[in-house]
């Protein structure tokens, strides 16, 4: 029987990419919500578009009403890290409206983008039950969502999300940036480079999420979610720039953020472990489609 699926920010960057892979599966018909229509989104019976904005909650009475899922995939939220308001809103209250509208209705499975800016300052390798103790109003806000989920009645997955990259991504994020910069032969500032992340490619993503939903029956819980391959930000600017052969990268001529970390990156052996999923694309294979992309759309 065909799954239905609420898929909660369908025109951001995982949303595309989840779209492209699921839209012509046969076993899930996909609700997409966003404020504006996807990019790639076509007309098709396993396809329904809505136009709304879920951190109001009578949009989603109205536009939900007599519509029952499956599964609820909860992509949303602004990426404006500086914004407060525009954060708690499109993050925690949407998130708090989709488990106060769907409290009392069947759903099998509740599937939350988290993200590692939730540990916040705490030291690397981050374990599931690391303390978390975030700084910025973005990973307060999702360490809320997750609390909230954790007091929920759902059967629900958090995946707190590092470095992930690839097409259809904003072009405000660190790869998109120096991709499209050094392809234009310009100069590319960034800091001393020195800060450890872990950078995953996001087929690999999707992949887990296909894993996911596959799963017949999907253990609740928080979990990690990167290549488990931790490296500099000078290294993967430096590979990008090895592989555009253009353009020069100035190190040193911005400084590191008050809630940035030095080191953020995950232990990922329980989603490993549960889900029997690893990363598979390496990172110069990665960027090498990475780049591709933006060629092709700038």
């Amino acid at each position: 029987m065909r799954k239905e699926i609420l898929l909660v920010g369908g025109s951001g960057f995982l949303g595309l990419n989840l779209i492209k892979s699921l839209g012509n599966n046969k076993k899930y018909r996909i609700t997409s919500v966003s404020r504006q229509k996807p990019k790639i989104f076509k007309k098709d019976k396993n396809l329904k578009f809505i136009k709304a904005d879920f951190s109001n909650f009578n949009q989603i009475k109205k536009n939900l009403k007599k519509k029952n899922f499956d599964i609820i995939i909860n992509f949303g939220g602004n990426i404006n890290h500086d914004n407060k308001n525009q954060i708690e809103k499109s993050h925690f209250t949407l998130c708090s409206n989709l488990i106060r509208f769907f409290n009392n209705k069947k759903i099998d499975l509740f599937i939350q983008a988290g993200s590692s800016m939730e540990y916040g300052l705490a030291k690397s390798p981050n374990y599931e039950n690391s303390e978390c103790k975030p700084k910025s109003y973005y990973g307060i806000s999702k360490l809320k969502s997750t609390q909230a989920l954790k007091k929920s009645q759902f059967n629900y997955i958090v995946l707190r999300l590092y470095q992930i990259y690839g097409p259809y991504q904003k072009i405000n994020r660190l790869i998109p940036i120096a991709i499209n910069q050094l392809l234009d032969n310009k100069k590319f500032n960034a800091s001393s480079g020195r800060q450890v992340r872990d950078f995953l490619y996001v087929d690999d993503f999707i992949e887990l999420i296909k894993k996911i939903l596959l799963s017949k029956k999907p253990i609740k819980g928080v979990y990690n979610v990167g290549c488990g391959k931790p490296l500099s930000v000078k290294q993967i600017l430096e590979k990008i720039k090895k592989l555009i052969k253009l353009g020069k990268i100035n190190y040193d001529t911005i400084k590191m953020k008050k809630s940035e970390t030095k080191k953020s990156y995950p232990n990922v052996k329980k989603i490993e472990k549960i889900f029997k999923w690893k990363s598979k694309i390496n990172l110069e294979k990665g960027l090498n489609k990475t780049i591709k992309f933006y060629k092709n759309n700038l």
